[in-house]
């Protein structure tokens, strides 16, 4: 099968010059393009001088974020898998062979490999780690990483096996599957996205898996306290519209309300920390849900079947109050 390499890119110029070289050096049987989300540094002109025979140039005619971006780019893409990389990612080398080896079951439409963070490279990456799930109220956490506490990796997730979401950061997915689903929601603009696309193929019943045979290094190592308010407006607003679009319409009010409750919390929380900005980007958030969820409620998928999607009840209450903050100890095997 083809594989395509898929750099979104919006006036990343410096990190195309630092990571882009890894990935043309160790993936010599994929197709490597640059979206480029008509960016505004010389990024294409560095591509055009330097890489012209190794990349392929796709240029999106504006910056429609992570979601419309990759939307608007893998129109022109014909492989028949698709690698969404960031730009800020060192792969290593035949990080492609696990993926190949995993997608021959033809059951298994998404695939993550395990991402360290390239500031440390003995840690998890916040964005992904070893493989993503959520709670019974959308909140999402990994193996390797749950709210700010990165682990260090001592094998502890050397396990090939289904997962609930994988990572936009390194994101594998079989072309056909991506547009029978219609692509990333381009309302998300950014994060969430990949959550919610995966709980749709998890509702056609395919499967997303992670392998630790294949490493890529993450600059990201973001936490929710450092982020820019905008990221929580996004965060907190979309995962909102994850539930909205892909429970089962009888589950929608409870679950929805008792989230309600719970960024309540953390808009209480912020406040206390006087970290105001994101108190209000979280009031941003619900009041942008509410102007919303008619249309999502009008276009969801019916008849949604979906049961026992989530591992645990609360990641808020088993981190926060039982002071369960690794996956080993929060999900006994």
């Amino acid at each position: 099968m083809s594989i395509a390499v898929v750099i979104l890119n919006w006036n990343g110029k410096a990190l195309l010059e630092k990571f882009l070289p890894s990935v043309i050096e160790n993936s010599k049987d994929a197709t490597i393009y640059v979206a480029d989300n008509a960016s505004t540094d010389d990024s294409v002109l560095f591509l055009e001088t330097n890489y012209p025979n190794d990349v392929t140039i796709i240029k999106n005619k504006e910056n429609g974020g992570y979601a419309k971006g990759y939307n608007d780019a893998l129109k022109h893409v014909q492989e028949d898998i698709f690698c969404l990389l960031n730009s800020d990612v060192e792969v290593t080398p035949d990080w492609l062979t696990p993926i190949e080896q995993l997608f021959k079951n033809e059951s298994i439409a998404v695939v993550q490999p395990k991402i360290k963070w390239y500031t440390n490279k003995d840690y998890f990456e916040y964005a992904g780690a070893a493989g993503g799930f959520i709670d019974k109220y959308g909140y999402p956490f990994c193996k390797g990483r749950i709210f700010t506490e990165l682990e260090k990796d001592t094998g502890q997730y050397n396990k090939e096996e289904e997962i609930f979401w994988a990572s936009g950061a390194c994101f594998f997915i079989r072309k056909t599957v991506f547009e029978e689903q219609q692509g990333f929601d381009e309302q998300f603009f950014a994060h969430m996205e990949e959550i919610d696309l995966c709980w749709r193929i998890i509702n056609t019943s395919k499967k997303i898996f992670y392998t630790p045979e294949s490493t890529v290094y993450h600059v990201g190592g973001g936490t929710l306290d450092t982020l820019n308010p905008k990221k929580t407006y996004y965060n907190f607003r979309n995962s909102l519209f994850t539930l909205l679009k892909n429970l089962p319409e009888n589950q929608i009010k409870k679950i929805v309300f008792t989230r309600m409750v719970l960024d309540g919390l953390a808009f209480v929380r912020f406040c206390l920390k006087f970290q105001l900005k994101h108190a209000f980007a979280i009031l941003k958030a619900h009041a942008s849900y509410y102007k919303l969820k008619k249309q999502y409620l009008r276009n969801r998928v019916k008849n949604v079947k979906t049961t026992n999607y989530f591992k645990i009840t609360s990641i808020v209450r088993e981190y926060y109050i039982n002071k369960k903050k690794t996956y080993k100890i929060l999900i006994k095997h």
